[in-house]
């Protein structure tokens, strides 16, 4: 809307998102620079209230962030002592032996956390160092002063359904900086558009993505193995999608049970969160969790492309950070640490840049940093994993990508070079006709649950009468496109039931359930017409997550 006054604050270093790469990278630029002014602003309801990770923690960022996070109580304290693979078919499992893996699978030493707790700590860590930190504030806006990224409008709140200024309407803030640190997490609004008004990807893979579903159970404490790590690959998936299981026993009886399904799967009537739930029923899982309760659940989009999708990570005053620059290592399982990393680096060089009294520039040092530093020691020797995972199936890209892994463990060289991943995840979707549906069993409400029952233990809760966030670039295409060439595949992989196709007497309706949504932003990855744009609805709206 134009002709909205709003006022003004002036920052050193704004960053957008309170996770583990804004989070760190506000304490870094405290550390080199205690008078540098500092603004992290977070669009949930609390630090943490968004954050859904595995978590098995690689602590090397950490360990360079704070070296004394033992004594300084930070919550991670449990050890895995056990790392468990297998291979599931539909009655049974085949334990893979941990010696043909590469040291860099190894998570021995790790630890298995909550990240949103971790980031709970890290924000105490960064308001001692007086940090600036805004929790429930919603950047809906880029600011820019010519071709420079100059700052960010957050705070806008109160809008009608149609956009227009409710009786409670408030315009919000613009927050500039000398350089502001988009750490938006996963295909954040803010860094979608920074890549594509700057072109940030020319020349690159198109970035891959996941779709990871969570549920944390308490289990009968007789079944509790705390510091216990077990991954599977193979059934329920199958050829359908790629994809693969976590599961953490945390302290506390807890079990964290989580889902991935890679979204570049062909079939349009996959449908990701039945296959999470059908998973619970293998006779490895089911034991495990009979005589528990789940009590959260929750989902989010990861990235998975690796080296070779890493867009440019700096313009004109802004830096990309942690996912959303793309830094998962997707054989590992682990972003954590490296978008610790990241922000380290960026802070490093935006502190550097301050003190030559610069502002505004490119921070082609973060650019180095990420390219030459542990980040690239960390994604090279992976890099192809994914892409031959995709192209030849999971046999063969465990005995090959295993291969190339240990050639670059040793010699820092991949006998592979670099494979492409190809399309993007929305254009590798299948025509419906070439697929045969498939029948998912019902959720028995004790292991399995539908979608609804499951979304009320992600605590989400948006004001109905704002705007919709999930905006349709074309409100024809799910009816007169989707439908009819892809059996709209909205209704199936979204993990929170946001999207429906209704049967009304004037034929099929497409509804958005906006209210639903635990912002994983699959819609804005997987639409294969890429007609849904996912931008952030008002501050403090979307999942609570407790313990993620």
């Amino acid at each position: 809307m134009s002709g909205i006054e709003r006022e003004s604050m002036e920052y050193d270093v704004v960053i957008v998102g309170g996770g583990p790469s804004g989070l760190s990278a506000a304490i870094r630029l405290k550390q080199v620079n205690p008078e540098l002014s500092v603004v992290l602003l977070e669009k949930g309801s609390e630090i943490g209230a968004h954050i859904l990770s595995g978590a098995v923690l690689d602590t090397s960022g950490l360990d360079r962030l704070i070296p004394d996070w033992k004594d300084k109580g930070a919550p991670i304290t449990t050890k895995v002592t056990s790392d468990n693979f297998y291979l599931l078919g539909p009655h049974g499992q085949i334990r893979v032996p941990n010696w043909p893996m590469p040291p860099l699978m190894s998570n021995h030493g790790k630890y298995i956390v909550s990240m949103g707790n971790v980031c709970r700590w890290l924000a105490e860590q960064a308001e001692a160092l007086e940090v600036e930190i805004f929790p429930g504030m919603a950047c809906s806006q880029l600011v820019y002063e010519g071709d420079r990224v100059a700052g960010v409008v957050a705070g806008e709140m109160g809008l009608n359904a149609d956009g227009t200024p409710g009786p409670a309407y408030e315009p919000g803030m613009e927050l500039r900086g000398k350089y502001v640190f988009i750490a938006e997490g996963v295909r954040g609004s803010l860094a979608k558009e920074l890549i594509g008004k700057y072109d940030l990807s020319a020349g690159v893979d198109p970035q891959k993505f996941g779709l990871g579903m969570k549920e944390i159970w308490e289990i009968d404490p007789a079944k509790a193995r705390p510091g216990t790590v077990t991954h599977t690959m193979g059934w329920p998936l199958g050829k359908n999608a790629g994809g693969g299981s976590f599961i953490y026993h945390l302290e506390g009886n807890q079990v964290l049970v989580g889902f991935v399904v890679h979204l570049n799967y062909a079939n349009p009537h996959v449908y990701p969160y039945m296959e999470f739930q059908r998973f619970k029923h293998h006779p490895l899982v089911a034991e495990l969790l009979e005589g528990g309760k789940r009590v959260a659940y929750g989902a989010r989009a990861i990235s998975e492309g690796g080296w070779q999708s890493i867009p440019r990570l700096s313009v004109p005053g802004a830096v990309l950070l942690g996912c959303s620059a793309g830094l998962v290592n997707v054989p590992r399982i682990k972003g954590n640490h490296n978008a610790m990393l990241s922000g380290i680096a960026a802070a490093e060089a935006a502190a550097a840049a301050i003190a030559a009294g610069r502002e505004g520039d490119e921070l082609a040092d973060y650019e180095a940093d990420v390219r030459s530093g542990p980040i690239a020691r960390d994604l090279k020797p992976v890099r192809n994993v994914k892409p031959l995972w995709s192209k030849l199936g999971l046999t063969a890209s465990l005995m090959l990508g295993g291969m190339d892994m240990w050639v670059a463990n040793l010699t820092g060289w991949n006998p592979l070079g670099t494979w492409k991943h190809g399309k993007s995840d929305a254009a590798a979707t299948g025509k419906a006709a070439d697929f045969k549906p498939i029948d998912y069993p019902k959720p028995d409400g004790k292991l399995s649950f539908d979608r609804l029952t499951n979304v009320a233990f992600s605590f989400t809760n948006h004001e109905e009468s704002q705007p919709c966030h999930l905006k349709l670039k074309d409100p024809s295409i799910p009816i007169a496109v989707n439908l009819p060439l892809y059996a709209e595949p909205a209704q199936r992989y979204c993990p929170a039931g946001v999207y429906e196709v209704l049967e009304t007497p004037e034929g099929p309706k497409f509804q958005i359930n906006f209210q639903n949504c635990v912002h994983c932003k699959t819609c804005d990855i997987k639409d294969p017409s890429q007609n849904i744009n996912w931008t952030t609805p008002q501050g403090g709206d979307g999942p609570n997550y407790p313990n993620m």
